[in-house]
């Protein structure tokens, strides 16, 4: 029989507000965290120690499922184009291009003249970058506007902290002095003599921007931040006119400009910060067009204002407020404009000229998903798009703004086969205890009955309005190919029906996220989607958290439920503002530290607290070591404090990337064995709740 680790318990009394808890795994937390991200081998032996125990544990549990992964892992291999390749976008004289040699784990970036499609010329190999790392992973690759520097931003722990290296792509010049401790974000000037680049502080936080004259090793300072709350980030408009500094949190957001033909100047204003009001710009000859849900506009609208005037006082309407249509991201050409926005948890992209004459993308679907396609050109008629759908495998198209003539770039190739006619997409909509319809995304096959028969893997996330859309998975395929129902459900605290769906599972309302996900199971089953006890629930990051709380609310609906780097100790680490997300995140969950209110309830649902003697489902999570979002030992302490107390025999298991962070393997190949692992706990958890039916 094989035995679980049980980790020692140091008891230790936290004091906070006049309320005290106890938290009898915080010695799992290396007081070195901060170096141990940068250097995994200073992490202290005890933990390390502990946490292989844990993988050792969970490769014994789930060791009669392993060749279920290594054919879970050939299909979904199967089902990628081994010699993957994007469409050229066009830029000048060039086509940039990204795409796969065959069989290679990582991407290369080239080039080649529009005139001579054979002439390419290879930019960045980042498979020969990646020798000699475990992990690798490249945050930003960007060619300099007059086509003669490259530069990339690599991460090799997965901590997240960026070095960018820069080179000329002609001629044979030294190398040029790398970036180090950057946050990943980086933009040329526009007259491609200067790198502006984000630095990140000892807390992992975004809060500096630095210009850096291209060949020199010395950085002028541009722009600090000094809120600890706010993130800085920094761009280029597509026209070149100007280079934006942005900082801002997830309520409040500003904007500082340098001109785009004086790089060197100091950055300026354009509207000062006030709390709650959120806008973005872009630049269209004369004028910038801003992104914002001022005047009281929850779902945003689009205003215009002069850019020699760009404060507030001037800003006036351009595409007005809608209430229920969300405008998530704008583009701006010299003669047009374009926005995405979502309905009821769909997209569709609307096209606007000079002149105020619009028309719109929109596909006849139940659920598929829009969204913008790469571009570097200003003067240009041409929009670029991709479409997809749970059903439908992922399409580029470029549509032409003035004929409007849309014509297929690429279409993804799906090697093994892939007829969409064999399957089916749903839209439904649950009903949650306060009667908000909950709209859900359900895949099957067409020939999987429809009666409570059929295992369900049910998503789930729910932050920081961050909608989760409907698009092609062929990797949830291996599952529903096995009889399976993929669903997804699009629960508060997301913005799939816009800000306010957002604003009403976050802060004090974010207990509706949970019981809005546990209302989406159960109206599944009663659609005959799955039953009680054969649900597998998945969530990630701040899904994670909601994996926590239904863990702890509704143990009874679910078989298992998977939990990747979750955010399930969320009492201590928003009381801990040391902790690079802690501060800003704030305003997403409350401050505890402060405000009695939030600390009670966050107390109510977090999942570490709120264990207690319950018969636990079958449970696997999965952290990464230098992991900078959520540590890695909140999966631990949440994991040793299930096993504890969980009344089922049912096992509480915990697989930690030791050499990754919050993205998990990089490699396209790699990540497929992460993916294999969650299908197979999937499929191992239904067999043993209850066989599968003949």
């Amino acid at each position: 029989m094989t035995l679980p680790p049980n980790p020692r318990k140091i008891p230790r009394t936290i004091t906070q507000l006049g309320r005290t808890r106890q938290d009898e795994y915080a010695w799992m937390k290396d007081d070195n965290w901060q170096n141990v991200l940068r250097d995994p081998s200073l992490l202290q032996p005890e933990i390390a120690a502990h946490l292989r125990a844990e993988n050792a544990y969970t490769a014994a549990i789930l060791s009669g499922t392993e060749d279920v992964q290594a054919r879970l892992v050939a299909e979904m291999k199967g089902r990628m184009q081994p010699d993957e390749t994007y469409p050229p976008v066009p830029h000048g004289p060039y086509m940039y291009q990204t795409g796969y040699a065959p069989g290679a784990q990582y991407p290369v970036y080239s080039r080649h003249l529009a005139a001579d499609p054979q002439a390419v010329q290879v930019l960045l190999d980042v498979n020969v970058a990646a020798q000699g790392h475990d992990y690798y992973a490249i945050a930003t690759a960007s060619h300099s506007p007059d086509h003669t520097l490259f530069a990339h931003a690599e991460d090799t722990q997965g901590s997240e902290i960026y070095r960018i290296h820069i080179r000329r792509i002609t001629g044979d010049a030294a190398p040029l002095p790398p970036v180090e401790n950057c946050s990943g974000a980086f933009v040329f000037s526009p007259d491609s003599q200067h790198l502006f680049w984000v630095w990140r502080d000892e807390h992992g936080r975004p809060a500096r921007v630095y210009r850096r004259r291209i060949g020199e090793d010395t950085d002028t300072l541009v722009y600090e931040e000094a809120d600890p709350g706010f993130f800085v980030g920094v761009e280029a408009t597509r026209s070149g006119g100007w280079i934006i500094i942005s900082s801002g949190n997830h309520d409040t957001s500003e904007s500082w400009l340098i001109p785009g033909h004086d790089p060197q100047a100091q950055p300026v204003c354009a509207a000062a910060r006030q709390t709650g009001l959120m806008y973005g710009l872009y630049h269209q000859a004369g004028h910038f067009i801003i992104l914002t849900n001022a005047d009281g506009a929850r779902d945003f609208k689009l205003m215009i204002t002069p850019d020699t005037a760009p404060g507030r006082a001037n800003w006036r309407d351009l595409v007005g407020h809608e209430p229920g249509r969300y405008i998530t991201e704008c583009v701006v050409w010299s003669g047009h404009l374009a926005w995405r926005e979502r309905r009821n948890a769909n997209t569709r992209i609307v096209i606007r000229d000079l002149h105020g004459a619009t028309h719109a993308l929109e596909p006849d679907e139940a659920a598929y998903d829009l969204t913008f396609a790469s571009g570097y050109e200003y003067d240009t008629t041409e929009l670029r798009y991709i479409y997809q759908s749970p059903t439908t495998p992922r399409e580029w198209h470029a549509h032409d703004m003035v004929s409007r003539a849309d014509s297929l770039l690429k279409r993804q190739t799906v090697p093994s086969g892939h007829d969409p006619a064999q399957y089916r997409c749903w839209r439904l909509m649950a009903q949650a205890p306060d009667g908000e319809q909950v709209p859900v995304t359900v895949l099957g096959r067409c020939d999987t009955p429809i009666d409570g028969s059929a295992p369900l893997l049910l998503y789930g996330y729910g932050a920081y309005g961050h909608a989760i859309d409907p698009v092609f998975s062929t990797r949830v395929l291996s599952l529903v190919d096995r009889g399976w129902f993929y669903a997804i459900a699009h629960v508060r605290g997301g913005s799939e029906k816009g800000w306010d769906w957002f604003l009403a599972g976050r802060g004090r309302n974010k207990p509706n996220t949970f019981s809005d996900f546990i209302a989406c199971a159960v109206s599944l089953t009663e659609a005959g989607f799955g039953a009680a006890g054969r649900i597998v629930a998945d969530g990630r990051s701040a899904g994670g958290m909601v994996m926590g709380a239904i863990a702890n609310m509704r143990p009874d609906l679910f078989a298992g439920i998977v939990a990747v780097v979750p955010f399930v100790d969320e009492l201590n680490t928003m009381s801990d503002a040391s902790l690079p997300l802690t501060p800003p995140e704030w305003p997403e969950w409350g401050n505890p530290l402060e405000d009695e209110q939030a600390y009670d309830l966050i107390a109510r649902y977090a999942a570490y607290e709120q264990v207690a003697p319950r018969a636990y489902p079958a449970i696997l999570a999965m952290g990464g070591l230098t992991d900078p979002r959520v540590t890695y030992w909140e999966p631990a302490k949440w994991v040793a404090r299930l096993r504890e107390h969980t009344l089922s025999t049912r096992p509480v298991m915990l697989r930690t990337n030791m050499e990754a962070g919050h993205r998990g393997a990089t490699g396209r190949f790699d990540s497929l064995k992460e993916a294999a692992l969650i299908h197979a706990f999937a499929l191992w958890a239904i067999e043993t709740a209850a066989p599968t039916r003949d």
